[in-house]
């Protein structure tokens, strides 16, 4: 085993073991072992596409380690198969686990009649519904307000909720699922409000998302630009901010990881990150970091955690090379003939 990298003792000190429980003027809970609880991140990105069948296995491990890291709500975004040429994968929310998705599936019905595939996962389905993502969003907006959309694009499904997150794993099957990668969060809530809407991950573009540990100081005068930019965001939370803008700039034609060096620059706080695209996952820390990263690289697969024990569970992982990320440093990988 190796492992390289400066040490942030001092900083995760100051933010998971202070004595003075507060932040941004309100007190945080400390648990009865005695430490801060803060967020846990984790990824898992395939470079051997043969472990694409087991992802949610290795997967679900590394989300349930960072359990007591965040108690308040859980969720993940998995990186499937690809939706067919002219169709669109759109997961979808409703907080009844008895929604009538069968109705929202025959409003998509094809010229032929024939229904859209889709399946139920708790208080969510995913849909495979064919022509362009504006005229599904503008359908679901006028004929069934009460649903959210949480994720769209062609490989992306994101699901979140409420609750303890071994639940939550248990709830989605997570375990059972498979793909090139997946990212996941831990939430313990700060600054908003545990709700379903607020946990990560947040995508504010197709196949993109974002998980976020730490808190953006100046998250509310993004948010205005980026609206007027036409960003669209479903609640008041920073993170969301920060997905925003590297949406913002994915349109103007940049590549992920050079919108994450920007993000350097114009986003200002603590922040460790966890993205996932289409064909590819990239991890950036600010250039202080006081939050904690983990991470390992196989010929096989590239994880990273908020801490080692996340990665325990991971085929290979007494041989992986281990280092902890620099500081403002961009992070990436992507699937070989990504399209």
């Amino acid at each position: 085993m190796r492992f390289v990298g400066n040490s942030d003792a001092i900083c995760v000190a100051f933010y998971e073991t202070s004595v003075n429980l507060h932040f941004a003027g309100k007190p945080m809970r400390r648990p009865r072992h005695g430490k801060l609880h803060m967020c846990g991140i984790v990824g898992l990105f395939f470079k051997n596409r043969s472990f694409e069948p087991r992802l949610g296995e290795y997967f679900g491990e590394m989300l349930a380690c960072m359990a007591s890291r965040g108690p308040d709500s859980a969720g993940f975004a998995v990186y499937g198969s690809n939706a067919p040429e002219g169709s669109g994968k759109f997961t979808l929310y409703h907080p009844s686990l008895d929604y009538p998705w069968e109705k929202v599936a025959a409003s998509f019905q094809a010229a032929d009649g024939s229904p859209p595939q889709w399946e139920r996962f708790s208080t969510h389905a995913v849909f495979v519904i064919p022509g362009p993502e504006s005229a599904a969003r503008a359908l679901l907006r006028e004929q069934y307000p009460e649903v959210k959309v949480m994720s769209a694009g062609q490989r992306i499904q994101i699901m979140k909720e409420i609750g303890p997150p071994g639940d939550i794993i248990e709830r989605f099957h997570v375990r059972g699922m498979s793909g090139t990668h997946a990212i996941g969060h831990t939430r313990m809530a700060t600054e908003s409000a545990v709700t379903t809407a607020g946990s990560h991950p947040f995508s504010t573009g197709p196949d993109l998302c974002l998980v976020h540990n730490g808190s953006l100081s100046n998250h509310n005068n993004l948010r205005r630009n980026l609206r007027r930019e036409g960003i669209e965001f479903e609640t008041e939370n920073d993170s969301e901010v920060a997905a925003g803008y590297i949406s913002s700039w994915l349109n103007r034609g940049d590549s992920l990881k050079t919108a994450l060096e920007r993000a350097l620059d114009d986003l200002d706080g603590f922040f460790t990150f966890a993205v996932g695209a289409r064909d590819g996952f990239a991890v950036l820390r600010d250039r202080i970091a006081c939050k904690p990263a983990v991470m390992a690289e196989t010929d096989d697969y590239v994880a990273m955690s908020s801490e080692y024990r996340s990665l325990v569970p991971l085929p290979g992982i007494e041989q992986a090379r281990l280092w902890e990320p620099e500081p403002g440093t961009v992070y990436s990988w992507s699937l070989p003939n990504a399209s």
